[in-house]
């Protein structure tokens, strides 16, 4: 009776799940099928033919020719580059979420975690406006710069392909750390104030409290996100820099996922593109299987 009873239990608690799977089923590995492209010389409208079959082609394609080799090794190093500098500044939202939990003045802290969460919500395409009106050539810095006499001519803030990786950082911190941050308020909410009480009893400054207590409660959270940002190490998206991409810093800003944009809609290149899309999964697969190995050994304790 009770081996019956845990059965339904179980079945009932899959049923629970069920949806959920589905989900996934639909909207991650059903689309896995698109990767076909990379083995067809696909041109639209028309239907798939095993007279268009091509096997491995367009992935040789991508190194076969120097010159395309170099276009991909240029792509490679600003995505690394890009990713590479998200990455090590990836505890940023880690200490801002500790230092607005020390924020005692409630209105206050509010305050400033809507401001710092609301440019998540602001497409690209606004940034870039925003972005425009201040550092285009005619735009608000430079009217105020000449006008004050410290530059003869504009300065080509957005034409430029000098300091691009860090301007687009800037950006994507600016857009993303208050959202980046909830994760960590709710981490910092689920520790035990007993701890905290324990430890100013014993004397224990702010300082101590956080050194001691708060960072070491949200390590796995941020462990765990972390592998997840190693995982998507090729994956940069490809919004921002579409919109903030022009002729002049087109070779410096030209990440990745743009890079197969550009191929699928430029050149119409659907397979090239998507054998480029399907080597760039298999790598970020490889990429999550380091990261649990490396967390192990780390800290004895892998997420897989």
């Amino acid at each position: 009776m009770l081996k019956n009873k845990k059965k339904m239990r179980s079945y009932k608690e899959f049923l629970y799940i069920l949806p959920f799977m589905c989900l996934v089923a639909v909207f991650s590995y059903y689309p896995l099928y698109g990767w076909i492209y990379a083995f067809f010389d696909y041109r639209p409208p028309r239907p798939f033919s095993m007279d268009d079959f091509q096997g491995l082609k367009w992935f040789k394609y991508l190194v076969d020719n120097p010159i395309r080799l170099k276009q991909t090794l240029i792509v490679m190093r600003n995505t690394f580059a890009m990713s590479g500098l998200s990455l090590l500044t990836s505890w940023l939202p880690m200490i801002f979420a500790i230092f607005l939990n020390e924020i005692k003045c409630m209105p206050f802290r509010k305050t400033v975690q809507t401001i710092t969460t609301l440019p998540n919500f602001v497409s690209w395409v606004l940034v870039f406006s925003v972005a425009y009106n201040l550092f285009s050539s005619n735009g608000m810095a430079n009217s105020m710069l000449l006008k004050a006499g410290v530059i003869d001519q504009p300065i080509l803030f957005l034409q430029s392909s000098k300091h691009v990786w860090s301007t687009m950082w800037l950006w994507g911190t600016w857009k993303s750390l208050g959202w980046s941050a909830i994760m960590y308020i709710a981490a910092i909410s689920g520790i035990d104030e007993e701890l905290y009480e324990a430890a100013k009893v014993d004397g224990a400054t702010r300082m101590q409290l956080i050194w001691h207590i708060t960072i070491p409660s949200i390590l796995p959270t941020y462990t765990v996100l972390l592998m997840l940002s190693i995982s998507n190490f090729l994956s940069n998206g490809m919004e921002q820099y579409f919109v903030f991409q022009n002729s002049f810093n087109k070779e410096a800003i030209q990440v990745l996922d743009l890079y197969v944009y550009n191929l699928a809609m430029g050149s119409g290149s659907y397979s090239v593109s998507t054998a480029l899309s399907m080597l760039k999964s298999v790598v970020s697969v490889m990429l999550l299987v380091v990261a649990n190995k490396l967390a192990k050994l780390v800290r004895g304790d892998s997420f897989m």
